[in-house]
């Protein structure tokens, strides 16, 4: 251990290259504010959550018709669900009647033959179509199909990841290949069969952190030598590096023979804006980090294992795994509390060791500056998930404009530029 931590420091390893020489200036991070603000926490639900594509499950969790997933995002609410004709479909937990959910709070998952809301009793169908509201056929202008449940988009990548993206555009603004092509074709992942894993257990660690604090803690290595002692099981950090790819983060390092024999090897991907995927020979680890305010988060955990390894196999690594992320939710807890004490401002990065984070930071801050800059541009926020009412909405509009003259829900102090 104590070698490792000489190398991963720089002490006693080959001179660094020309590459390396430029790199050796430190980088402000972003500053506390950005961390503890629910102005900037509603402007990434706005710039970020409702526009960009977040990597969710894998769709062998959705495997009969009328399976169904919930799950709640910096605010947002839905299901991800398997229809009759096998096809993977997510709608926003939402009755177009009267907003009520379709699906519980309380409950996270299941398997139902429809989609009913408790509060009127109107019903869909697992493609979200509207199948029953009580009272309304007789209405001469109803119109059935207008009334489907909000429809998210949906892509199944080549290794069966689920991944969904709220714009409530017909096509989003935002394409997955923008950020994300052939992430799911690494060449590292020519080694893994997905369909070996089945899923084995989920775990959840809800903290005082803003959901920034978990990635960039998840996306550098910096702190594991003097905080995690089972990360040279599983982690050469001697050759620990990352490749920033457009919008993530491929972690890799050398395995040593000994790592090899016992399927103690990982490969490690962060998603902007909130999942990382660890992958090894006997289980995967999808961790996502699901904002609730400007100071509280979760870490949810899916553990799958591969089918074929044994019990003693999948343990050896998945045990050592949750020890680390409840190592993090200490660090990452104690850190924030700081960060809201007003006395820190922002550290200095180290352009080697930490460009993982900043990498993340710089991502987070283009694109929320650039949709800020938009809202300021257009004199208003912009939901990017916020649903478009069908057909002849004059009323609606003028209700709208009326309630933002007078600056329902705050506006006038976050728009006032």
């Amino acid at each position: 251990m104590a070698s490792s931590m000489l190398h991963y420091f720089g002490f006693g390893s080959k001179p660094p290259s020309s590459d390396e020489q430029l790199k050796d200036t430190p980088v402000r991070a972003l500053p506390a504010s950005w961390y503890t603000s629910p102005e900037m926490y509603e402007l990434e639900r706005r710039a970020i959550f409702s526009r960009r594509w977040l990597l969710m499950t894998h769709s062998s969790r959705v495997k009969e018709a009328g399976d169904w997933l919930r799950y709640e995002i910096a605010g947002f609410n839905f299901i991800i669900t398997r229809d009759r004709q096998g096809e993977i479909n997510a709608f926003h937990n939402v009755c177009r009647h009267r907003a009520y959910p379709v699906v519980e709070k309380d409950e996270s998952s299941g398997n139902a033959k429809i989609l009913s809301c408790r509060y009127h009793g109107w019903s869909y169908g697992l493609n979200g179509k509207l199948a029953k509201a009580p009272g309304y056929k007789d209405l001469n202008q109803f119109d059935k199909a207008q009334n489907g449940l909000f429809k998210i988009h949906v892509k199944v990548d080549i290794n069966g990841f689920i991944w969904v993206n709220l714009d409530a555009n017909e096509v989003p603004e935002v394409p997955w290949e923008e950020h994300f092509r052939d992430v799911d074709k690494q060449e590292r992942y020519k080694a893994y069969n997905f369909a070996d894993y089945d899923l084995d257990h989920t775990y959840e660690l809800d903290g005082h952190y803003n959901w920034k604090i978990l990635a960039d803690n998840f996306n550098e290595c910096y702190h594991c030598p003097t905080t995690h002692p089972d990360i040279p099981e599983f982690l050469n950090l001697d050759s620990f590096d990352s490749d920033l790819k457009d919008g993530h983060i491929q972690h890799h390092c050398v395995s040593t023979p000994e790592q090899i024999a016992k399927g103690l090897y990982t490969a490690s991907t962060y998603y902007f804006p909130m999942t990382a995927m660890v992958v090894s020979p006997h289980f995967i680890m999808i961790q996502k980090f699901l904002p609730n305010s400007a100071r509280s988060s979760k870490m949810a955990y899916e553990i799958y294992k591969n089918k074929k390894s044994s019990s003693e196999e999948f343990h050896l690594i998945s045990d050592m795994y949750e020890r680390v992320m409840r190592e993090d939710k200490v660090l990452c807890d104690k850190a924030q509390r700081n960060l809201d004490r007003n006395v820190f401002i922002s550290g200095q990065l180290h352009p080697k060791f930490e460009k993982a984070p900043l990498f993340f930071q710089t991502t987070a801050r283009e694109v929320v500056v650039e949709h800020f800059e938009r809202e300021k541009r257009e004199g208003h926020e912009i939901w990017p998930a916020k649903q478009k009412v069908p057909g002849n909405s004059q009323v609606s509009d003028k209700d709208e404009a009326f309630c933002a003259g007078l600056s329902c829900g705050a506006q006038k102090e976050i728009l006032a530029w």
